[in-house]
């Protein structure tokens, strides 16, 4: 996959459940549709919630990478 360039960057890194995903909901909230939001989190339980909140909610989750001590995820906004 080619690199995929972010419109907006979220850190959720040290934060638990339900904070990374209720700061998610409102970055794509902000976001124009067909905008990609990179997101770096740490919270083992944002990989299930995020992708049912992308498959409820429309949105299309581009990419989950576990990274060194952290996972990053792309959304592109529906």
């Amino acid at each position: 996959m080619a690199e995929i360039k972010a419109d907006e960057v979220l850190d959720v890194k040290g934060l638990s459940c339900p904070m990374p995903m209720l700061k998610i909901k409102k970055a794509l909230e902000k976001l124009a549709s067909g905008k990609i939001l990179e997101v770096w989190g740490t919270d083992p339980g944002t990989k299930n919630e995020l992708k049912k909140y992308c498959e409820k909610e429309g949105h299309e989750l581009l990419l989950v990478s576990d990274e060194s001590g952290y996972t990053r995820f792309l959304i592109k906004k529906k």
